[in-house]
């Protein structure tokens, strides 16, 4: 019996739009843990609550889209 092929999880682009400098030390610590280290760099992830979580605590310097 053949291998279900396993589902393809959805996946977000998070951009880094707005520098962490001058913000809080933990968000600024987050944007390193989401490996955003540059202005306008993107990173794709899988869309799960651990991610939205991270991406809640610094919405207001990135950018989130859905990727292809």
């Amino acid at each position: 019996m053949p291998k279900a092929k396993a589902k393809e999880k959805a996946k977000i682009k998070v951009t880094l739009i707005k520098s962490g400098i001058g913000y809080a030390q933990t968000q600024r610590r987050t944007l390193k843990a989401l490996g955003l280290t540059k202005l306008n760099k993107s990173i794709i992830v899988e869309d799960n609550l651990a991610m939205r979580g991270q991406i809640l605590k610094v919405r207001h310097l990135v950018a989130v889209e859905e990727a292809e």
